[in-house]
């Protein structure tokens, strides 16, 4: 590991954390009638919420206490944590395959296997490595070795598909970009910043919709956008990491007005939104994150899934 103070790293990595659960929380706020969420997008109101994150946010709580307690990532040792943070408090809109495999690892089949054999022997090709890994990337900003590495063990004990994987890196070295602008006090354009993630990623479909999002201009009709990036309607890491990671290139000194573009879109609203705020929330500028969110988001430091 290279000579920066552990304690940095870890602000870092807790930054990120609180990056995803305000995203988190945001986004899951603009669930239910549509014809008002719309409304509420469009005059930048925030619908009447108790802020509380998901599941993006209490698994990514696992993934930032095993950096915290060695710097890396013990598989067996994360698995158990989302599995017993899980059984603290199922209602945080956990997906039915994800339940299945916490379900099966608990009732003694390896994770291995079981990672494996899902979607008949495919693997999950979800969003929900993706929406974990900020911290990872925040923590070893400075290693993107070390970040890929740490994104694809946080990943494949869940989701072995490489889309999924792929995804998961994508963020992780998106936020690791971020965590590294903040340090070298650099700016990066948005094409920089996609393509510099993309000379990370292994090919796969989520890379090149990743790619295309480079021809995506920022003013564009969010439908059109929609239809070309997706909005994680579906739940995959295609449908969902392309448009987080443009959302996030034209927004990187602007958390607050990452989150209103990234909510616009609609579809999977609190993943999307948890990702772009794990990522920009490190490298904007203080100014442009809310006060008022930072003090009305569940605090994940006094929740039940964190271990003292």
């Amino acid at each position: 590991m290279n000579h920066i103070e552990i304690a940095y790293r870890i602000e870092n990595a807790r930054k990120a954390l609180l990056g995803v659960s305000i995203g988190d929380a945001f986004g899951d706020s603009f669930f239910g009638d549509l014809e008002q969420v719309l409304g509420n997008i469009y005059l930048r109101q925030i619908p009447e919420t108790k802020w509380e994150f998901t599941d993006d946010t209490v698994m990514s709580i696992a993934v930032f206490e095993e950096l915290e307690r060695n710097g890396g990532i013990d598989q067996e040792n994360l698995i158990k944590q989302f599995c017993i943070n899980h059984d603290l408090d199922a209602n945080r809109g956990y997906g039915a395959t994800l339940r299945r495999l916490l379900r099966e690892v608990q009732n003694g089949e390896s994770w291995q296997e079981v990672s494996k054999k899902a979607f008949e022997g495919q693997g999950s090709m979800g969003n929900g490595a993706a929406m974990r890994v900020c911290p990872i990337g925040a923590f070893h900003f400075d290693d993107f070795q070390k970040v890929k590495e740490l994104a694809v063990k946080s990943a494949e004990i869940t989701h072995s598909n490489i889309e999924a994987i792929t995804g998961a890196v994508a963020v992780a070295i998106g936020t690791a970009l971020t965590a590294k602008m903040k340090f070298d006090r650099s700016i990066l354009t948005p094409i920089d910043f996609i393509d510099k993630i993309l000379n990370e990623l292994p090919d796969s479909d989520t890379k090149s919709k990743i790619s295309k999002s480079k021809s995506v201009p920022y003013n564009y009709n969010i439908e059109t956008v929609k239809s070309i990036l997706g909005n994680g309607i579906n739940m995959t890491a295609q449908d969902t990491v392309p448009f987080a990671i443009w959302c996030t290139a034209y927004n990187l000194q602007n958390f607050e007005e990452g989150l209103w573009k990234a909510v616009s879109i609609l579809g999977d609203r609190d993943t999307i939104c948890a990702i772009v705020g794990g990522m920009s929330i490190l490298s904007s500028e203080d100014l442009n994150i809310p006060q008022l969110w930072v003090n009305s988001v569940e605090s994940f430091e006094k929740s039940v899934f964190r271990r003292k």
